[in-house]
């Protein structure tokens, strides 16, 4: 009787947890600004345990005091877009990892340090510039405006809206692919149960998205190809670089806080490399040309 109604209740759980998280995002999103904010620091903070207790698993201790508090410091610069500070807060952020590992750490002394920096990087910055993303094309002309991100309709909105559908896209497309196509293992040591096939079938089904969805956000369709390559590249990439952690450590999910899904770091893997690379493409090619010319210029120089 257990047997056949778990994989049931099972796929309830995955549903309605699922649901929860969906219209939770979707919210923040929408609204941007200070929700969008709350609901960042949260993921962050309990994906930073998760990435503790994964490396911990293999016999590494990175300090999840120093993770989070530089994880709310770099937080509170993105949400206020204070990017000129940040390279100040990565530099404090290396001495006191040493300052850790000297005073209060324990073996292996550079592994901790060097974990505790991948961290604050991969947990905190990488997401994080989800906010930088969202305020593209917003214009803040006053103190209130620049606390309280009262401009909900922007630019930026539809880059994220782009963004999350077609990560979705690319995990239902790589499933269904791999489960009917899938016969070449694309990493069999790492994620055996990902195919080329999948990989293929995922990339096509999220591109093909990409510029359809980029249409009805009036962005011209080359950008939206680039766009759509770019971000189901880099969320297999993404996906991949979480089970490179879990397998590393010996671990099966980074967590058990979501029925059905694991942990907060499995349904965020496939975001955390693809937003900050989304995020720089939209800032210096759709945006603006500056980059583009500085490089032309560049090689003009040169001949």
């Amino acid at each position: 009787m257990d047997e056949n109604t778990n994989p049931k209740k099972s796929i309830i759980q995955r549903v309605i947890t699922g649901l929860i998280l969906g219209f939770t995002a979707l919210f923040c999103i929408i609204f941007g600004g200070f929700p969008l904010l709350l609901l960042l620091m949260i993921i962050i903070a309990i994906g930073s345990k998760e990435y503790v207790q994964i490396l911990k698993h293999k016999g590494f201790y990175p300090s999840l005091k120093v993770i989070i508090i530089f994880n709310i410091i770099i937080a509170l610069l993105a949400y206020f877009n204070c990017k000129s500070l940040m390279p100040l807060v990565f530099t404090f952020g290396l001495i006191v990892s040493f300052m850790w590992v000297l005073f209060k750490g324990r073996q292996p002394y550079i592994a901790n340090v060097a974990t505790t920096l991948l961290g604050f990087v991969y947990c905190g910055w990488c997401p994080l510039q989800l906010l930088f993303l969202r305020d593209l094309g917003t214009h803040n002309t006053s103190s209130l405006q620049m606390i309280f991100k009262t401009n909900i309709l922007s630019a930026g909105l539809g880059y994220v809206v782009f963004l999350f559908l077609l990560v979705i896209m690319t995990d239902v497309g790589c499933y269904y692919s791999g489960k009917y196509f899938g016969k070449h293992k694309l990493a069999p040591v790492i994620s055996p149960s990902k195919t080329v096939e999948g990989a293929v079938g995922g990339a096509f089904s999220a591109v093909i998205l990409g510029l359809v969805f980029g249409y009805f956000i009036g962005l011209p369709w080359y950008h939206s190809f680039i766009m759509g390559i770019l971000v189901t590249f880099f969320a297999q990439i993404g996906d991949l670089s979480e089970s490179l952690l879990k397998r590393d450590a010996g671990v099966k999910d980074s967590g058990d806080l979501l029925p059905g899904h694991g942990g907060f770091l499995d349904r965020t893997d496939s975001y955390i490399l693809t937003i900050p690379i989304l995020y720089y493409y939209c800032l210096y090619f759709v945006q603006s040309n500056d980059l583009m010319n500085n490089i032309i210029a560049f090689i003009k120089g040169i001949f």
